[in-house]
Order: C-alpha cells, then structure tokens, then sequence
C-alpha cells in the first residue's frame, strides 16, 4: 500500500494543479478537490480471541489490546458542468477487516454525466445508499457502529439516478450488483432508493430501501430480500440526535418453515450534547432482533436451538474537539446477547455479554 498511496497523492496535486491553471486559461468552472483523512485508536474487549485477531462483529478499531490504525483515506472529486467524478482510496483496519477482499483499497470510484438541470447519473463503485450511521468515526456521533449498522451494507456497486427536483428533497435510484458486494455473485440485479428532505440547518429525515435476491448461483430456492430503513438527525440548541430503524422480510428464511418469509427489525437512538466550546457528551441505545437469522449468523444456543441474533446495546463517550477539523474521543459500550446466545468467550466461560473501551484519535483536511 505505500507504493500505491505516495504516487497517487501527487499525481492528484499535479492534476489539481494543471486542472486550476486550465481554468485561469479557459474560464470553465471546471474544479477539482482534494481531501484525506486519518483516524487512530486504541481498544481494549472483554472477549478473547486472540492477540492480533479481529473482534467479533469488526468495522471500527477491530483490534483488543493495542494501538492501530482504523483508516487513512484520500479523495479526489472532479467537478465540471456536466461531468463528475470521485476517487477515494483507504488503508486501515476498517477496510481490512469490513471492506471487499477483492477491491480493497478502494472506498469508492464512479464517475457521473448530467442528463439534464436536476438529473445525474452515476456508474462505479459507490459507498452504501442505505442506513441511519456511516462507517468511519468522523461521520458518526459515536466510534463505534451499532450491530443494525455492521449488518447493512458498506459498499456497492452500479447505476444511479440522482434527482434533486428543489434545495431540500434528493431522490436516489439505483441498479446494483447485490446486497454489500462490488461483484455479483448471480445473474439477477438489485434495486433500491434513497429519498432525503433536508430540515434546513437542522438536519434531514429520509427513507432508503434495497430490493435482490442474492442467493448464490444455482441455489434453487429464491431468497428475496425487501429492507427498509428510516432516519432522522436533528440538531437543535446544544443537542444533536440520530434515530433510525430497520424492517427486513426476506423469502424462505424461516428456521423452522423454510418455505415462510421471515423478518428482521432494528433500531438506534443517539444523543449528543455540547457542554462547552470544544467539550461534548453522547450515548446512544441500540437493539437487533432477527431470531431465524436471515441477516446475521445462524448459530445453536445452549438450550440447542438453532437461532439468529437478539441483542442489545448500550454505548457512552466524551469527544474533545481540539480544532474545527480533529477529534479526540473516548467510549464504553456493553453489548449483550439473549441470555441462550453465549457467543462470547473471557476469564475461561462462556458468555453474551461484552464490554468495550476505545480511544480515537481523528484528523481530516479538505
């Protein structure tokens, strides 16, 4: 990877600059935009897995015990009256351990053509449509993802329709592969959307969707997945809240019914609250239930029943702002299971319970 990243990062600054001298040349609102970002961290996990191995569920600061790096990122965004264009490569332990094995290094990269006034389209690589949080810390209140989040989808890639009809709604449509995967893994497509209203300088409420089936080739049996997620962000004098849920129905998905649909619903509550200038507080609450395991793992309980995941979690921190553009965070969160699902493992006994602590450090110039 630093054989990728140094060359890269100056072929962006020389185009940056020969694109702004074309411009002084030409007079076109041509522009292009650099931007990078760095998040560091240090985690500690009541669940032994072993040193150097990656925590269940793994996305941000995966590693118990240690100093690592979540992500280092830059982009470069092409902009022109009837062109666009985005570039983002990344390297870390997010990538490593939640990103496509075979895409690795690549956050996103498509590139879009204006149709008309208020209508792109858009083909490549894109980041996920879908869901109440991002991925990486600096978008989310919390350092952490809740586990409705983990089992969304990151990345994806395709087709969209991005449609802005005035200042506050965007409508987002989209042909892709499957559900979190660059390559298909089957010769059907997937559809879903994205519809946001903007709130003002408050926040934005919005819906997204994602319709496939991705059952792996040859598979006989359709299992086709209609998930539905909801979201809402609002600010208002010091607080700034995230609420979001998910309702999933995926066909001949029932553990004990295989030829019944079966579901899965999720949700989480964050508050944030701004003590001082530079000082704030959050929590947030999170539950998933999908008890046949259409989304997450199927596994056998102790009692020897075959089931999905039902699990609950509560998460607390402090975030320090040193400047407009860094970030100093600390966090604790306890994730519990149902009382049967003894998936973790600390002091030699099995257990649903885990506690977490991590400290991140993040930086971001644009």
């Amino acid at each position: 990877m630093k054989k990728t990243f140094t060359p890269l990062l100056f072929v962006l600054l020389a185009f940056r600059v020969s694109s702004t001298s074309a411009q002084e040349n030409t007079g076109h609102s041509n522009s292009i935009s650099i931007t990078g970002y760095v998040d560091a961290y240090a985690a500690y996990y009541t669940d032994s897995v072993g040193i150097g191995n990656y925590q269940q569920f793994p996305s941000v600061s995966p590693r118990s015990n240690q100093f690592g790096l979540n992500v280092a990122m830059i982009t470069a965004k092409y902009n022109a009256d009837r062109l666009r264009a985005t570039v983002a490569l990344q390297y870390g332990d997010i990538p490593r351990s939640a990103w496509s094995g075979t895409f690795n290094p690549i956050l996103e990269a498509n590139a879009g053509i204006r149709i008309c006034k208020e209508l792109w389209l858009d083909a490549g690589f894109f980041r996920t449509h879908f869901g109440t949080e991002g991925l990486f810390p600096k978008e989310n209140i919390c350092n952490s993802v809740s586990l409705n989040t983990f089992y969304e989808p990151y990345f994806e890639s395709g087709v969209k329709l991005n449609y802005n009809p005035t200042e506050k709604i965007a409508l987002n449509i989209f042909l892709l592969n499957g559900y979190n995967m660059f390559e298909d893994n089957n010769e059907k497509k997937s559809f879903g959307l994205l519809a946001t209203y903007t709130l003002g300088n408050a926040g934005n409420i919005g819906y997204s969707n994602y319709i496939g089936d991705d059952s792996p080739q040859g598979d006989s049996v359709s299992h086709l997945r209609f998930h539905n997620n909801l979201f809402f962000n609002y600010a208002v004098i010091g607080w700034k809240f995230q609420i979001g849920g998910d309702y999933c129905i995926q066909e001949n998905s029932d553990i004990d019914q295989p030829e019944s649909s079966a579901s899965m619903f999720s949700g989480v509550v964050t508050a944030k609250y701004t003590i001082a200038k530079k000082l704030s507080a959050y929590a947030r609450y999170e539950f998933f239930n999908d008890p046949n395991g259409s989304m997450s793992p199927r596994m056998t309980d102790v009692q020897g029943n075959l089931t999905g995941f039902i699990a609950w979690g509560i998460t607390g921190g402090a975030e320090f702002r040193p400047t407009d553009n860094s970030y100093i965070r600390f966090e604790a969160r306890t994730l519990q299971f149902d009382i049967y699902q003894q998936i973790f493992y600390w002091n030699g006994e099995q257990t649903n319970k885990r506690m977490e602590a991590m400290l991140n450090l993040g930086v971001w110039f644009e």
